[in-house]
């Protein structure tokens, strides 16, 4: 190849994605295509709402029974995925249906996994554990944020080990997505603030995970396979897109052409890591998400400007193309590249994203118990582009619990 560097792309995604305004009408349609006895997954905020209630008829038109299991909660404890399980028993759907954010559409993953396979939840832990499909899977977010809708992974919470836990398979890929910006104009600003920065994070995380050597195998080894040019494509749309829309999505939750893009770029981060992977700031959330009991967008992305700057001397190539991709001005690949993770830390704080780990309610002595149980999340430290460490995640839980975001040039 005259000396150029051989491409590499990996793809997983839905049997179809249906982005649009409006394309929530299509969901009767849909299930009928699969089933008779659809079970929906959502939460009492959700359930309420007059578009759930449009579903409901729109499915009953289409011949579909139809189960409601509303109590989805929060990071998934395993104590309410059985409280589904054992609710549906005598029900027995043929699809299965998530309607909501990412704790419901993975209620929806890990409770079809377990009426299709059995056994204990815990058995199906890290990568490749399901052992084969699972009865159809349809996604239906009303956040734009967690890309849970077209990705091969699911997170619970296993309130005995304390931590939260990633199942990760092909086979939780839904068969749809149904990806309707309209089901977003009711959330509050937080919400999409939060939900935005999930996805900018998923974003920026997978343009810049680590590439690994091109193995013909390497998707049957590895759910998630690093860098490569086709989730680079997601994850460049997903930046563009955040940086163009997300600040008016906050600012103005009417404002329907920033809901779209908002939208986009969440299923389209989603479409990116669900492949390439995340890395640093995601294994740094799960424990102080689980110390902090806040949202995990609002974790991830208050991590994600200290990460950057960690992963600088690994990045700069990589960053210098988005920076010009948001429109920075032309600069040398270094400058480019700093730029980037201050627009990035700026548009955090222009959406309310709490700007340190001080802010999101984690105490002074609890920050090397996050530096080292971040360690254990072993599929994404693999990830990083720079080698993970106890040093470097503590310098980074540092630095990030500080604010002091310049101590890290010198690492």
């Amino acid at each position: 190849m005259s000396g150029a560097q051989a491409m590499f792309g990996a793809m997983r995604l839905p049997r179809s994605v249906l982005f649009g305004r409006g394309q929530r009408h299509a969901l009767g349609s849909v299930v009928a295509g699969l089933g008779r006895r659809a079970l929906l997954c959502t939460d009492k905020r959700q359930a309420a709402q007059s578009e759930f209630a449009a579903m409901l008829a729109d499915l009953a038109a289409h011949d579909v029974e139809c189960r409601v299991f509303d109590d989805t909660i929060p990071d998934l404890p395993i104590a309410s995925i059985e409280a589904c399980v054992a609710t549906v028993a005598d029900f027995a759907p043929d699809v299965v249906v998530g309607v909501g954010g990412g704790s419901s559409m993975d209620m929806a993953k890990v409770v079809a996994v377990l009426l299709t396979h059995g056994g204990d939840l815990r058995s199906y832990y890290g990568e490749f554990a399901v052992p084969g499909p699972v009865m159809p899977l349809i996604a239906v977010p009303t956040t734009a944020g967690t890309g849970s809708e077209v990705t091969p992974v699911a997170v619970v919470a296993d309130e005995e080990r304390g931590t939260k836990i990633g199942i990760a398979s092909p086979h939780l890929i839904p068969i749809c997505a149904i990806c309707d910006p309209e089901l977003t104009a009711t959330c509050p600003p937080a919400l999409t603030a939060c939900s935005g920065a999930d996805a900018l994070t998923h974003a920026i995380e997978a343009y810049t995970t680590l590439a690994r050597p091109i193995d013909p195998l390497l998707t049957q080894g590895h759910v998630f396979v690093g860098k490569n040019v086709l989730s680079d494509h997601f994850a460049s749309l997903a930046v563009g897109n955040i940086f163009r829309y997300l600040r008016r999505a906050c600012e103005d939750g009417s404002d329907m052409e920033a809901r779209e893009g908002v939208m986009l770029a969440a299923t389209a981060a989603g479409c990116a890591f669900g492949t390439a992977g995340t890395a640093a700031a995601h294994a740094l959330q799960y424990p102080v998400g689980n110390l902090t009991h806040t949202a995990h967008g609002d974790g991830v992305a208050s991590l994600l400007p200290y990460v950057m700057q960690f992963n600088l001397p690994a990045c700069i190539p990589a960053f210098a193309q988005l920076a010009a991709l948001i429109g920075l001005p032309e600069d040398t690949p270094e400058a480019m590249a700093q730029g980037l993770i201050d627009a990035v830390a700026d548009l955090m704080a222009a959406i309310g994203i709490p700007r340190t780990l001080a802010d999101l309610g984690l105490r002074d002595d609890q920050q090397d118990f996050v530096a080292t149980n971040a360690l254990n999340a072993a599929r994404l430290v693999k990830n990083n582009p720079r080698l993970l460490d106890l040093a470097a995640m503590q310098s980074i839980t540092r630095a990030a619990f500080s604010g002091d975001r310049a101590s890290l040039r010198s690492v």
